[in-house]
Order: C-alpha cells, then structure tokens, then sequence
C-alpha cells in the first residue's frame, strides 16, 4: 500500500493564494470523443452481424452511416443507445443519449407538449423548457394539439424536440426522415443540421440515402460484412450542392462501396 504525505509547511507563512482555474478551451471541448467504440462483435446465432467494428464520434462531430439493409446499422445504433448489447469489444458513450427513430413513437393520449416534455420533472420550468423546444422545430404554436393531427414532418419535429429537450451528448438518429416525402425530408435535413449545429451533440445517423449523409455529415462511414470498410472525411463546402463535383465524387465512392454502379 502506498501513502501520500503531504509536504511540511512553515505554520508562520500563509497559505499561498491559489491558482485561477483555466479557462475552457472550446477547440478541447469540442475535441473530446464521445463515442468510443473498438472491437465492437455482436452475433446473432452462427452470424456476427458487428466484426469488430472501431468507431470514434468526438463531440459536436456529425457522422453518417451508411450499409445495406441487414448490415447492422441498427444494431450498432441501438447498442450505443443502450437498447442492445455487445458480444464483445469496448463500448464507451456519454451518459445523456437519445434516440430519433423512423417513426415519431409519439403517445397518443399526450399533447404534443406532454410527449415533448415526457419524462422530465414536473413544474413551471418544465414546461417553459417544452414550449422553447417546441419554438426551435417551428411547432410553438401545437403545444396542445393530439399528435393524431399532425402531419408526418410535424410529428417528426416533435420527436426532434423531445429528444433535444434533454440536451443530450449523444443523439442517435435512426433514419428519421425515411418516411417523410421528398421536400418534407429536405426541410428536416435543413431542420436537424441547424439544431445539431446549436445544440452541439456528437451526432449519428443511420440512413440508406447517400446524398442524405453527404449534405448533413461531417464524416461519413460505410458498414459491410460486420466491418467499417469506409470512414471519410466530408471534404465539401457548405451549404452542400449535389452538383459540386466534390459531392459526386464522394456519392460515387460511397454507391461503389454500397454495390450501385
């Protein structure tokens, strides 16, 4: 066992005055990873779906995956969500996680302010903090609609709201906009890059839509037979435009990798 003895001190000399704390550095913060995954194996039967899979999301970074149906997408989502677990490997994530699925899973004996704020601490705050959500997706004004009378964006919006109400470190968003048609879907892209941005979370999208993770990622990832084949920097500037011959080059790459010549 080994013990620390602090150092002597003359009881005469006074105690000297500490040390300011540093002040935080942005570029430090905005460093720090907040997902951390090696060796990642998650098999089911005789298949491992996830073959050690190696993935780093740093904080206020966006990453899209992209895969095949039955590659594990999915899987590797819900495992960072806690709604699954890995055979093997290391898995380490921010405490404060929330989940967008592709459909809004809104209650529907709730008003849309209820199911915003659903599971939080009741009280005034409470429902100041659902009605600023609410504001940031453009639904202030449905606080007490029935989700029943919303449109499929206007209740995706909501299901964006009560995931970032909490303001979590981790937002994992399951091909959300899958169902949407295609200007709505554009709209959410515009939407979700905009609170990502001012909400800052590390990011992770599950989507079959390449365009889709070239417009919204800062990095883009390729999943396919258990393995990341592809994890790239998106090297085009914003606002993205699928003309940018950097943007076709990359869709091509990513349609390479996914089988579509």
């Amino acid at each position: 066992m080994t013990t620390t003895v602090p150092p002597l001190t003359d009881p005469a000399e006074p105690d000297p005055e500490p040390e300011p704390d540093p002040e935080p550095d942005p570029a430090a913060e905005v460093a720090a990873p907040a997902v951390h995954l090696r060796g990642l194996r998650r098999e089911f039967g005789t298949r491992a779906v996830l073959d050690g899979v190696d993935l780093s999301i740093a904080r206020g970074e966006f990453v899209a995956l992209l895969g095949a149906s039955g590659t594990g997408k999915t899987t590797l989502l819900r495992i960072l969500g806690a709604l699954d677990q890995a055979d093997a490997g290391t898995v380490l994530v921010p405490p404060v996680r929330t989940v967008v699925f592709q459909e809004p899973r809104l209650v529907p004996s709730k008003r849309v302010l209820a199911n915003v704020t659903v599971g939080l601490p009741r009280g005034a705050a409470t429902r100041e903090t659902g009605l600023r959500a609410l504001a940031e997706v453009g639904l202030e004004k449905h606080a007490d609609a029935w989700p029943a009378t919303l449109s499929g964006g206007e209740a995706q919006r909501v299901a964006l709201a009560r995931a970032l109400v909490r303001e979590p470190q981790l937002l994992l968003l399951d091909e959300p906009f899958a169902a949407l048609d295609a200007l709505t879907r554009l709209r959410m892209q515009d939407l979700v890059g905009d609170l990502v941005r001012r909400h800052r979370p590390a990011v992770l999208l599950v989507t079959h839509d390449v365009d889709e993770a070239v417009r919204l990622a800062d990095r883009v990832a390729v999943l396919r037979g258990g393995h990341l084949i592809r994890d790239e920097a998106v090297a085009v500037e914003h606002p993205r435009d699928p003309a940018d011959p950097a943007f076709a080059a990359l869709r091509a790459r990513l349609l390479a990798d996914l089988g579509v010549h």
